[in-house]
């Protein structure tokens, strides 16, 4: 019933941005919180960013003051800001959405930093 869409992935030189977009196909505000999650070749899926439906924000700390998760409950969309970024932030981002006891999850969406 609930369907997650990623959009604005892509290939970017080291210290540019993208914006993340994230479209849910019910009300976001029904949900306990949305966030972002990453996941390199290899590597365990990592927390990126999270808002809960009070606003609050937590960040993995390698992100901190370079990304933001921001959501816009009219268009039921979600987004992650992303300002100066490094090779390593390179992976597959994934849109998520919780209530008590479910969890739903986008496709994806690449995103590659070269150096």
């Amino acid at each position: 019933q609930v369907q997650l869409v990623e959009s604005g992935g892509g290939l970017v030189q080291a210290g540019d941005s993208l914006r993340l977009s994230c479209t849910v196909s019910t009300s976001i505000f029904s949900f306990n919180g949305v966030g972002w999650y990453r996941q390199a070749p290899g590597k365990q899926r990592e927390l990126v960013a999270r808002l809960t439906s009070g606003g609050t924000t937590n960040y993995l700390d390698s992100v901190k003051g370079r990304f933001t998760i921001s959501r816009d409950n009219a268009k039921n969309t979600v987004y992650l800001q992303m300002n100066r970024l490094k090779p390593e932030d390179t992976g597959v981002y994934y849109c998520n959405a919780n209530r008590p006891f479910s969890v739903y999850w986008g496709q994806g969406t690449q995103v590659t930093v070269s150096s």
